[in-house]
C-alpha cells in the first residue's frame, strides 16, 4: 500500500492565536465551516482542542463515503492532528505566523491508499479532491476569523 498525500494552504488576515483558537473549536467554528461534502458531524468528547473525538462523513466522489471519528492531539504549538479510529487517514492543521495581522494555515492529509490499478487512480485523483475541499474549508475559515468581532 502506498501513502496518499493531499495539502492545501491559505494565508488568512488575521492573527494566528486567532485562527488557532476557531480551528480548535470543535463546538463551534468547525461545525460552520465545513462544507457539503461534510455530514452527520458531531462532538463525541470534548470540543475544544487536544481530547476532542469527533465524527464525520466526508463524501469525497459520489462513490465514496468515508465515515470518520477523529481522536484530536495538539502535539506542538499551533498544530491540531487528527487521527481516524476508522482508518490510516491523519489530517495535520498547522498555523504559523505570515506577517504583521496574517497567519499560514497548512492542512495535510495522509493515508494508507490502495494497490494495483485502484491505488495509481487513488493516488492520482484523490489528493486532488481532497484539496478542492480542503480550501472550501479554509476560504470558509478566512471568512470567519477575518470578519469583525461582533459577528
Amino acid at each position: 500500500m502506498a501513502l496518499v498525500d493531499a495539502t492545501t494552504e491559505r494565508i488568512v488576515a488575521a492573527e494566528p492565536e486567532q485562527v488557532y483558537d476557531a480551528l480548535a473549536d470543535y463546538a463551534g467554528t468547525r461545525g460552520r465551516i465545513l462544507p457539503g461534502q461534510f455530514s452527520e458531524y458531531e462532538v463525541r468528547e470534548g470540543g475544544s482542542g487536544a481530547g476532542t473525538v469527533v465524527h464525520w462523513k466526508l463524501q469525497a466522489t459520489s462513490k465514496r463515503v468515508r465515515d470518520c471519528l477523529f481522536d484530536v492531539t495538539a502535539p506542538t504549538a499551533g498544530q491540531l492532528v487528527e487521527s481516524d479510529r476508522n482508518s490510516t487517514m491523519v489530517n495535520t492543521w498547522t498555523v504559523t505566523p505570515a506577517g504583521s495581522g496574517r497567519t499560514k494555515v497548512v492542512v495535510a492529509t495522509v493515508w494508507q491508499g490502495a494497490t494495483g490499478v485502484g491505488g495509481f487512480f487513488e493516488r492520482t485523483f484523490a489528493p486532488k479532491g481532497l484539496n478542492r475541499i480542503h480550501d472550501e474549508v479554509l476560504a470558509a475559515l478566512a471568512a470567519q476569523v477575518e470578519q469583525p468581532a461582533a459577528r
